[in-house]
């Protein structure tokens, strides 16, 4: 199990470095961890140091967001959060995602944890009392 705490947002760059470092060749991560400890923030890093074209955002309405780097590789970021029933997980083909060879970034998996590939590295995202944020995984 690695660990990376970072303590401002100013370090977020650094942390999402050495977390692609220390992950490289893996490219499925599912994010756990409470409401507002910056999933989201962390994920948008990652797509940065990517190389993405494309302003990240939240995909908390449409489950899904698609960009495109330099290389004219693929990102798949999802957000689980709204998600209603399993079926919509199906009916979006999230096989297509999750099983192809790009890098796919999931928020709240604890909701469709029985679909999550052995393979995606689970990372849990903590906030510590002093407002620094602890990355496991």
């Amino acid at each position: 199990m690695n660990r990376i705490t970072f303590n401002k947002l100013d370090d977020i760059n650094k942390a999402a470095q050495q977390f692609l470092l220390e992950n490289k060749g893996v490219k499925q991560f599912a994010f756990y961890g409470n409401m507002g400890v910056g999933k989201t923030t962390f994920i948008k890093e990652l797509c940065k140091i990517l190389f993405s074209e494309d302003e990240v955002t939240s995909p908390t309405f449409s489950l899904i967001n698609e960009y495109h780097t330099k290389m004219g590789d693929k990102i798949y970021h999802f957000d689980f959060y709204r998600i209603n029933d399993i079926e919509e997980v199906y009916n979006i083909g999230y096989e297509d995602y999750f099983y192809s060879n790009n890098y796919c970034f999931v928020e709240w998996p604890e909701l469709i944890e029985e679909l999550i590939p052995d393979t995606m590295l689970k990372v849990s995202i903590n906030m510590l009392t002093d407002d620094s944020r602890e990355i496991i995984f």
